[in-house]
């Protein structure tokens, strides 16, 4: 069973920074991607930052300059460095883990919440 736990979230003025993480534990193998995805209120979950194990990140481009995605592949941890937060950061925001080879299974965070005071 894998499970993937979230920290890090919480209340932050416009400007501010945050970093959330998330550890994976269980059998893992074949690790194709993790990733942060963030989904606010009323809308769909939308793609934040993504890194293949082989490839570059990619960001979206309402992030992009403002957020870093790294991970700690001893710890099984992925991080987002979030800097110059906004008001329309606000959402939750999960991770997810992809694992496989041509055939995927994707493992998803219970979500943490930030929140930008405007």
């Amino acid at each position: 069973q894998v499970q993937l736990v979230e920290s890090g979230g919480g209340l932050v003025q416009p400007g501010g920074s945050l970093r959330l993480s998330c550890a994976a534990s269980g059998r893992i193998s074949s690790i194709n991607a993790m990733g942060w995805y963030r989904q606010a209120p009323g809308k769909e979950r939308e793609l934040v930052a993504i890194m293949p194990s082989g490839g570059s990140t990619n960001y979206a481009d309402s992030v992009k300059g403002r957020f870093t995605i790294s991970r700690d592949n001893a710890k099984s941890t992925v991080y987002l460095q979030m800097n110059s937060l906004k008001p329309e950061d606000t959402a939750v925001y999960y991770c997810k883990l992809r694992v496989g080879y041509a055939i995927f299974t994707d493992y998803w965070g219970q979500g943490t919440q930030v929140t930008v005071s405007s």
